[in-house]
């Protein structure tokens, strides 16, 4: 069975991960950035902490909020003097995936 990582952390922790949509809600609704701007701030964090997984679904969520793929690939190597080029070549592919509408999985054993 393929699950996603957050789909096994909703079926595991489903209490946490309610009260972890809940603070996601709240960000959302903050003022001052609209939510494109948002996701490709996202994307940038995500990359810095090396999460391939968050750059790739932040690709998506900025992709259909209306980012352009090159928006999505600027994010990423925006990075590239602030957590290096380890960072950015770790989530380049996984940005372009997600705005590709392709997905990384994790397989359950």
């Amino acid at each position: 069975m393929t699950q996603s990582p957050y789909e096994i952390f909703i079926e595991e922790c489903p209490e946490v991960a309610e009260r972890f949509n809940d603070l996601i809600k709240a960000q959302q609704s903050l003022e001052g950035l609209d939510a494109k701007t948002k996701q490709l701030i996202n994307i940038a964090i995500q990359t810095a902490n090396r999460n391939v997984k968050g750059v790739q679904m932040h690709a998506m969520m900025a992709k259909n909020e209306g980012a352009t793929r090159e928006e999505v690939v600027g994010a990423v190597v925006l990075n590239l003097h602030h957590s290096g080029f380890a960072s950015v070549l770790d989530c380049l592919p996984a940005a372009i995936d997600g705005f590709e509408g392709k997905f990384l999985t994790s397989k359950r054993v």
